[in-house]
């Protein structure tokens, strides 16, 4: 009987933990690289590679991936799995082995390729995403897709407990195709269409902000939710200062046409009413001021805020 396969895990952090921990603990994993970790994150991931014979190896830049091929070559793994691993792998590494590299993508594939697909499905008000398992190439996200696990976006979800609810089902789906790896005699896969495809950019500040004069209710609290907590929240300004909202809900009432990002009323739980274009109003819970994370009561006593508007 052939030895149980081993696998190689690159990362980026977090994400991949839960990961990490069940294919050790099913004995798969040989080894760790960590790619532009934080210093902490990548310390936690020696000291446990160290405790458990594992190889690790940090690769805190792209110019140290020069260091990766020669590092896979001495631990010869059966596969490479990629959870979140920050940088693209080269041709060059990639010759290691055909169809040895298998990315785990937090997004539907080929409609959600680039590096943030959560805050992507979230701001798009998508109903559901998926786990994108594919062979890596030499481009981001485009390789042959092995399978695809879809999973429910719930209404309050924002980027992170979506991120979350991601990282604990990935873990789930890279046992999976470890054990695919195992016993299958060759892993069925099938090109990308391309016509659906789109790559999405690492969200800019004119990605982030809202527009208030043409955005409408659900399109504003679905960009809140997928700015939370990676951004601290949506971008706007008021009075001339940069703020972010944190934390906001439907209030499903016209407002007879007001000016959109019109304070409009001041509940008494301490919530604001906000103008959208769509004649509906957002409740603004949380903010983040000048004076630090507030709640909207919190930002009334800095002074009347009661007619004037977010820009």
């Amino acid at each position: 009987m052939n030895s149980q396969k081993r696998i190689l895990v690159l990362c980026g952090g977090k994400f991949a933990f839960k990961a990490l921990q069940l294919l050790a603990a099913e004995k798969f994993l040989c080894g760790i690289g960590i790619g532009k970790g934080s210093s902490i994150i990548s310390e936690v991931l020696e000291g446990e590679s160290e405790k458990n014979n594992l190889a690790f190896k940090s690769f805190p830049d792209k110019k140290s991936l020069s260091e990766m091929k020669p590092w896979i070559e001495n631990l010869n793994p059966d596969f490479i799995f990629s959870i979140s691993f920050p940088f693209l792998i080269s041709e060059d590494i990639l010759s290691y082995g055909k169809e040895k590299f298998i990315n785990f993508h937090p997004g539907p594939l080929p409609q959600y390729r680039g590096p943030m697909p959560i805050f992507e499905v979230l701001k798009n008000q998508e109903k559901n995403t998926a786990i994108s398992v594919h062979f890596m190439d030499s481009k981001y996200d485009e390789g042959p897709i092995i399978f695809k696990e879809t999973l429910k976006i719930n209404e309050d979800d924002t980027y992170g407990k979506l991120a979350v609810k991601l990282s604990n089902h990935t873990a789930q789906v890279a046992l999976n195709m470890a054990n695919m790896a195992e016993y299958a005699k060759e892993i069925p896969s099938s090109i990308q269409e391309s016509t659906d495809a789109y790559y999405y950019e690492k969200p800019a500040l004119t990605d982030t902000c809202i527009k208030w004069k043409n955005m409408t209710a659900s399109e504003i609290i679905a960009l809140v939710n997928s700015c939370n907590p990676w951004n601290t929240g949506a971008d706007t300004s008021f009075e001339g200062e940069q703020i972010k909202i944190i934390t906001t809900s439907l209030f499903d009432q016209s407002h007879e046409n007001a000016m959109p990002g019109t304070i409009l009323v001041i509940n008494e739980n301490g919530t604001i009413n906000v103008a959208c274009s769509d004649n509906k109003q957002v409740s603004i819970e949380i903010l983040k001021t000048d004076i630090g994370i507030i709640t909207a009561k919190q930002f009334n006593y800095q002074g009347n805020i009661l007619g004037k508007k977010f820009k």
